[in-house]
């Protein structure tokens, strides 16, 4: 079967067997471990052990979370206001943390992977990032070869915005889309005009950005086949680079205002399915690759060649192919991925304030990975980015025996084996056919923190 017609494999018993809330693993364990007893001591410990590590790269992300409205469908971290003077203040509390992270890393400051994320990065002026560019840039330096990527709305963001970004050294943008039907837009309060995107990614064309993405998301309030294949369209008419094309994560329980989505206006699971089944066959039919669980490129995009070589990455960037071994997350609620443990920042804007005021790292909670944690990550994570986990390579980095270790789940594997998603053998576990569609599942068998947490909250969307 073609990878095009991944989706017509899967009856309704089995979409119905594996449709179950599970974590889409930007890390593992996930956030929702992360606990308080994890705190501002603990991560300087970790930025000095990690100073001496001088040698070795860093990841930055940046987070920028000021909207001027929310969208209904939004799952991010965000601070809605129209009044600036709170973002400008913010920016300054930002370049403070990066003065006082950096200052614990010593020498340790090269960085080859540096994203602005939000909210809406493009919130700000195009001078007010130039400016928190070059105050992060005293204190860090931005490889020649980074991956230096920023969050583009295409509604708010300007001509200037991309001449300044591109200016100061941004080579990737990602465009928000998310679907192009008005009635899918209004259901999500996001009104956006396909000549607004255009506009935007013909501008970052002309400017010379090596990379750029388009976000869709599927499963949305008031979708269809039919709407979303106008997106699909519109979206190969541009010709991205790369597209990431997003479950919905409809968690209302966690996401207020996710409430105002009338769950009668939401696909079913069948339907959803056949939606990301259209988005498969529309873009391998236009010539991408398909990368990870859902992302797509083109042949020569970096990210479809890491694929092909086993050498892709994934973190709470998403899918990247610039790996570093520690990763520093900037500004309000943003997550850092360091020494063997997860850190992250309060979510209140107060807090963080009060934090940086006495001189601490704004840190809230996260955890420190047990070597268990650590193996069963490094697992988790092959599979979600190459579709395969070559077993001999994790006993030989991990000093174990696999068969013996992971006894229970090889034999869990046995199921989705039998529906022909996976293979296993001894020197391997293959994930196959439309097994690609339940990546998430696969990687749910080894992840015990889920064990102990079922029958309790819900805390994750669903796999479909």
């Amino acid at each position: 079967m073609s990878l095009a017609h991944l989706t017509e494999a899967v009856t309704a018993e089995l979409l119905l067997k594996y449709d179950r809330p599970g974590p889409r693993y930007t890390s593992y364990p996930t956030a929702n471990e992360f606990h308080e007893s994890f705190g501002p001591a603990e991560y300087a410990a970790l930025l000095v052990e990690a100073a001496a590590r001088e040698d070795e790269p860093l990841s930055l992300y940046v987070h920028l979370p000021f909207c001027h409205e929310r969208c209904t469908f939004c799952g991010c971290n965000v601070i809605i206001t129209r009044r600036p003077e709170v973002s400008a203040r913010y920016l300054d509390l930002v370049a403070r943390e990066a003065e006082l992270i950096a200052g614990k890393l010593g020498r340790r400051r090269r960085v080859v992977q540096y994203h602005f994320g939000g909210g809406t990065p493009t919130y700000q002026s195009a001078e007010e990032l130039r400016a928190l560019h070059a105050r992060i840039g005293e204190h860090f330096e931005i490889a020649p070869d980074a991956e230096v990527a920023v969050e583009v709305d295409p509604r708010v963001t300007t001509a200037e915005h991309l001449a300044v970004l591109r200016e100061i050294g941004f080579n990737r943008l990602s465009l928000g889309v998310q679907d192009v039907s008005g009635e899918v837009q209004e259901a999500i309060n996001r009104g956006q005009t396909p000549a607004q995107t255009e506009e935007i990614f013909s501008e970052g064309r002309r400017l010379g950005f090596q990379s750029i993405n388009i976000d869709l998301v599927y499963g949305l309030p008031r979708q269809t086949r039919g709407r979303f294949a106008r997106t699909l369209e519109e979206t190969i008419r541009l010709r991205p680079d790369r597209v990431a094309c997003y479950s919905f994560a409809h968690i209302p329980w966690i996401r207020g205002n996710q409430r105002r989505i009338r769950p009668e206006d939401l696909p079913e699971a069948a339907e959803k399915f056949r939606l990301f089944g259209q988005a498969i066959e529309a873009f391998l039919g236009a010539g991408y690759d398909l990368v990870g669980m859902d992302h797509f490129a083109l042949p020569g995009d970096e990210m479809a060649r890491a694929a092909r070589a086993g050498t892709l990455h994934r973190n709470f960037m998403g899918y990247t192919v610039m790996p570093a071994s520690d990763m520093i997350g900037l500004g309000v609620s943003s997550i850092g991925d360091l020494r063997g443990a997860y850190a992250q920042n309060t979510k209140k804007l107060s807090r963080y304030e009060e934090a940086l005021a006495a001189g601490v790292p704004p840190v809230e909670r996260g955890i420190v990975l047990t070597p268990e944690d650590a193996l069963r990550r490094d697992v988790i994570t092959r599979l979600m980015c190459n579709m395969r986990l070559d077993i001999g390579a994790v006993e030989g980095r991990f000093r174990i025996d696999f068969a013996a270790h992971f006894a229970e789940e090889l034999a869990a594997l046995r199921v989705p084996e039998s529906h022909g998603f996976v293979k296993v053998s001894p020197e391997a576990i293959e994930v196959v056919g439309a097994g690609r569609l339940f990546i998430r599942n696969v990687c749910m068998i080894f992840d015990t923190w889920l064990r102990k947490r079922q029958g309790g909250k819900p805390v994750f969307s669903r796999t479909v």
